[in-house]
């Protein structure tokens, strides 16, 4: 059983938050007993007493056969009370409106998250709307503008073993390619991702160094049929003003959490 500070870990509170990570992670995709069972390594009995105490109170919902589980509705509540209590995100928010405005992109703000990136806000271009919305979704830092930003920002912090998990075929997959390419940024000031996480679309990530090393970090998206020189450097040129904006609008008085 791990610790914690000298703290016991509560094996049943670990349980609960290992199932509801689990659920979540697997999106639209409902799971039956067994699978989840199988997956956390726990009795099948077990499991089913967790699940009823968890559906009764609305953090996991099931279909009218009662055989398969998703997510539930409590969670997103909670998703929500925390983008709405995060001071830095209530302070780069109108700093997003205005990138997406002057730029007409896709504009997002990401954490970094153990190997991921998560998405806390997104200002959606008019020009290139998605279906769903990236906010709460995670994405491999290695694959992403905004996870290599941050990942350039700890440059002694090693890299773990490869091959990585590809999204596309132009997806870092080893440690040596990833290597280079994180140099590069350190040296430019910015990442830049082309058609590494989504094909068709290249981004531009700026870490935002209110916090050392960098926790959070801006990006703007653009789909490549979009894309020009001109472009190219206006992008890079507004998203620099506003990573400079938002460094220079950080203010203490606010609490320090723990990530």
């Amino acid at each position: 059983m791990s610790e914690t500070a000298g703290v016991r870990e509560v094996k049943s509170a670990a349980r609960t938050v290992e199932l509801l990570e689990l659920l979540a992670a697997r999106g639209d995709r409902p799971a039956r007993l067994q699978e989840l069972a199988d997956d956390l390594g726990v009795p099948r009995s077990s499991m089913y007493a967790l699940l009823q105490t968890l559906i009764a109170r609305g953090w996991v919902r099931t279909d009218t056969t009662g055989s398969l589980y998703g997510i539930g509705i409590r969670t997103l509540l909670t998703g929500t009370s925390y983008l709405d209590s995060d001071p830095r995100v209530r302070l780069v928010r109108p700093y997003l409106d205005e990138a997406s405005e002057a730029l007409g992109e896709t504009i997002h703000l990401g954490r970094l998250d153990g190997p991921d990136v998560a998405y806390l806000a997104t200002r959606e271009s008019h020009e290139y709307l998605r279906t769903i919305s990236r906010v709460g979704r995670r994405l491999p830092a290695h694959a992403g503008a905004l996870g290599k930003a941050l990942l350039a920002e700890r440059p002694g912090a090693g890299l773990p073993a490869g091959p990585y998990r590809s999204l596309t075929p132009h997806t870092h997959t080893t440690p040596d390619t990833l290597a280079a390419d994180l140099a590069a940024i350190r040296a430019r000031g910015y990442s830049i991702d082309r058609e590494e996480s989504v094909l068709g679309i290249t981004g531009y990530g700026f870490a935002l160094r209110y916090d050392a090393p960098a926790q959070d970090a801006i990006s703007c998206s653009v789909p490549v049929t979009r894309l020009t020189p001109e472009h190219e450097d206006r992008i890079v040129a507004v998203m620099q003003e506003i990573r400079i904006r938002v460094e220079s609008a950080t203010t203490g008085g606010t609490v320090n959490w723990r990530r």
